[in-house]
């Protein structure tokens, strides 16, 4: 177990393409593991256990052959079993066939025997639902491993698997990952595409992606996925060469501006703070040009924005969820029948006007893109905040229940629920959005570590298609500030 904990998913590729292990050993050893620390951490809610034991009996192909996986249960369809979106609505809809992604992971010859736990429809950056319960941080159990993709960040943190899959629609990748002291690269718009059961969700805002420990397992991964498909709805700015050959060189000098201000959390957390200045010290020892920036966006106009369309988004999955199950309001969570019926309510206006303002984000972000290569922020503004923290009072749910079904959502809208929504939900994590909204890539990377021992990352952003520079960079601070022997090892 302990030379399982000590490898990355390339290491263990390479033990098994020589020999030296079995795909089968490999399984056992991941399952050893997620006994040990599972019941804990709740990560892993739905075992996919046949399959596994007759993928590892048999001779695997490709970059990760034998190696364990897990993947989200959460626009991740694995066909024969359930696809819930940590919702009770669709607790027993089984999914048909593989999604792309999921494909894909499979022909790179990875072992998946799990699904990962995530909240309602991943509608928040933490990973508690009513269906399955919290997910907990290894580092900490009594605090959130971020969400959405957090039992995918917590069972990878806690060394079940050295990788697991994941996605982001407004920094569901990168705030678990600083949560919980991983990698996480959300990737440019249409890289890795969605399908074939649904399109890309969020108008292109929502992509597919990994979490790892090493920046190495993250270039092979997203090298083993990336790349169209005859339905994509975007097109992929592929690159010339793989983003395993990029991180091989080192990056050239950048001039790379930071900031931790936002106008949705105008006190971040000094930690949040530290974690900002000491990248920016590290980055200057290693010949980069950094240097403090104002926001290049309107981060308060952003925000709003972007709930426009994810409330019309809500809408639109607790339709879609009522049709496929005959699912009731019980089936769903207060929350989200509350966001569903601001959604309703708005109607198309607001939606189309947010995707308007789209441009007006992108084009800010190329203002700055004129003069700097990367934009650096903390991933979050706050550590990772305890389970429980952020759950709405059982009294304000019944209220969202009967707002809901009174149809009162423009009557939520007009008394401030959208300005109190931003507050709560966004003002911890206020830096993500911006990469979904403008679809440039971002990647969050663990370099600081609060003085209670929990990681805090720090997240840098490109320009459209910059996927291999952000990979390249992180790999020469993973040299130069190495966290791979930092692993949460839980006592059970």
């Amino acid at each position: 177990m302990g030379e399982y904990l000590g490898a990355d998913a390339t290491a263990l590729a390479g033990l098994v393409a020589s020999g030296e292990v079995t795909a089968a050993e490999l399984l056992d050893l991941a399952r050893a593991r997620a006994a040990a620390v599972n019941p804990d951490l709740n990560a892993i809610v739905i075992p996919i256990e046949a399959e596994a034991d007759h993928r590892a009996r048999t001779e695997l192909t490709g970059p990760f052959a034998g190696v364990p996986f897990l993947i989200k249960d959460l626009a991740q369809d694995y066909r024969g079993y359930p696809t819930t979106r940590g919702s009770r609505s669709l607790a027993r809809h089984v999914a048909t066939e593989h999604a792309t992604v999921v494909q894909r992971f499979l022909d790179a010859g990875l072992v998946v025997f799990g699904k990962t736990n995530t909240p309602e429809f991943g509608s928040k950056a933490i990973t508690e639902s009513d269906l399955w319960g919290p997910a907990r941080n290894p580092w900490n159990l009594d605090v959130t491993p971020g969400g959405s993709s957090g039992g995918s960040a917590a069972a990878v943190a806690a060394g079940v698997v050295p990788a697991a899959g994941a996605n982001d629609g407004g920094g569901s990748i990168r705030i678990p990952a600083a949560c919980t002291g991983l990698v996480g690269l959300k990737a440019s718009r249409g890289l890795m595409p969605f399908g074939p059961a649904t399109g890309e969700p969020l108008f292109g805002m929502g992509v597919e992606g990994v979490v790892t420990r090493t920046v190495r397992d993250a270039a092979a991964l997203y090298d083993a996925i990336i790349g169209p498909t005859a339905s994509s709805t975007y097109p992929a700015p592929l690159h010339t060469e793989s983003f395993t050959a990029r991180i091989a060189t080192p990056p050239r000098l950048l001039r790379i501006g930071f900031t931790t201000r936002s106008a949705i959390n105008p006190a971040p957390h000094p930690e949040a703070v530290a974690a900002v200045e000491h990248a920016a010290q590290l980055l200057t020892e290693l010949g980069h040009h950094v240097e403090e920036v104002d926001p290049p966006h309107d981060d308060a106009e952003l925000a709003r924005d972007f709930l426009e369309i994810w409330f019309a988004k809500a809408a639109a999955q607790v339709d879609e969820a009522r049709r496929l199950s005959g699912a009731g309001d019980a089936d769903f969570e207060a929350d989200t029948l509350a966001l569903a019926e601001i959604g309703r309510a708005a109607g198309v206006v607001p939606l189309f006007r947010a995707l308007d303002h789209v441009n007006h984000h992108v084009r800010a972000l190329e203002r700055f893109h004129d003069t700097h290569d990367l934009l650096l922020t903390p991933t979050l503004a706050v550590p990772p905040p305890a389970v429980g923290s952020m759950t709405t009072p059982p009294l304000l749910q019944r209220a969202a229940r009967l707002a809901a079904r009174a149809r009162v959502g423009k009557v939520m809208s007009r008394v401030g629920i959208v300005d109190q929504l931003i507050e709560e939900n966004l003002g911890w994590v206020p830096y993500t959005q911006l990469a979904n909204m403008t679809g440039r890539p971002a990647i969050s990377v663990p370099l600081h570590w609060t003085g209670t021992g929990l990681p805090l990352g720090v997240q840098f952003v490109g320009r459209l298609g910059a996927d291999g520079d952000l990979l390249a960079l992180a790999a020469s601070l993973e040299d130069a500030a190495p966290w791979f022997h930092r692993y949460a090892d839980i006592s059970v």
